[in-house]
């Protein structure tokens, strides 16, 4: 039998403290704060589940929810074949490649709240020339007054901010195609968009699962860039779930039932990223690519 070397453990050991330190005693605290009721920081009355319940009946919270759901899924229907569009269109190779790399990943480089601030310039009517452009076509456009046009705002802010990410793990997964695929079809007379079909979009589906969630989670999770750019508002157009936790936990400071919706807000993430995966999985092995008939 082959001794078991348990030097190794001392190798993870930073790793399991700082996840311990950044996650699991978080959490621990949160679900402490969600079952009592903190009248004064000496003072707290064990509550049960009382919180959750107040929570889940809350009106407010379900206003959010929904508008939260209808963000991120604008965001991913957009973003994505936004994504795959762009990384087609990138050079493959050659000076002209790394020059379009680095002028795609720009938008990704500047920091959430700086990207609040220059849309936030970018819509006004008198000096931003959003804004100004369409108060020059004859468009009422107003972000900070009208709802419909705060939550268009804050929707293409983000797929400017993170369409590039998606381009990027899109364009890695292109590159890692074997040049053999392209020859067969060349060879078969395969059109552009029988190569993409059955070539390259079945290749990408594991650039594509990673960007889907990634995208996904952090849509759902997204606070600075709205917080900027409307504060939440015209009343509570643009107050997603992220800016609703934490007027609950700052604002009002109820800290018992904000970490009851924080527990039930991590757990909506989990749910509906396990969905999405399974999803995807289930159309990458039964919607289009039959390996066979792609390598014939």
């Amino acid at each position: 039998m082959k001794p078991t070397d348990h030097r190794a453990w001392f190798l993870v050991m930073p790793v399991v403290l700082c996840v311990a330190f950044s996650a699991i005693l978080p959490l621990m605290t949160i679900v402490n704060y969600s079952v009592q009721d903190i009248i004064a920081p000496d003072r707290r009355v064990f509550v049960g589940t009382e919180w959750f319940a107040a929570v889940l009946q809350d009106d407010e919270l379900h206003g959010a929810l929904l508008r939260q759901i209808g963000f991120s899924f604008a965001v991913l229907l957009i973003q994505i074949p936004l994504g795959i569009l762009l990384a087609l269109s990138m050079p493959a190779s050659g000076w002209r490649a790394s020059a379009v790399l680095v002028i795609i990943a720009l938008s990704l480089l500047i920091p959430w709240n700086v990207v609040g601030t220059i849309w936030q310039v970018f819509g006004r009517t008198d000096i931003g020339l959003l804004g100004a452009t369409l108060s020059w076509l004859g468009v009422d456009y107003n972000y900070t007054g009208n709802d419909f046009d705060a939550w268009i705002t804050v929707l293409i802010m983000d797929v400017w901010h993170w369409t590039p990410l998606v381009a990027l793990l899109c364009y890695a997964g292109l590159r890692a195609i074997p040049d053999a695929y392209y020859q067969a079809a060349r060879i078969d007379g395969a059109s552009r968009f029988a190569v993409f079909r059955y070539i390259q979009l079945p290749k990408m589906r594991g650039v594509l699962m990673i960007a889907v969630l990634l995208r996904f989670m952090d849509s759902f999770m997204i606070y600075t860039e709205p917080f900027v750019l409307t504060g939440g508002g015209p009343g509570n157009a643009t107050t997603f779930l992220s800016q609703y936790l934490t007027q609950k936990a700052v604002g009002q400071f109820d800290l018992g039932p904000a970490a009851a919706f924080s527990i039930i807000y991590f757990l909506i993430i989990l749910l509906l990223c396990f969905i999405l995966y399974n999803w995807m999985q289930r159309a990458g092995t039964t919607g289009g690519f039959d390996e066979e008939r792609a390598n014939a």
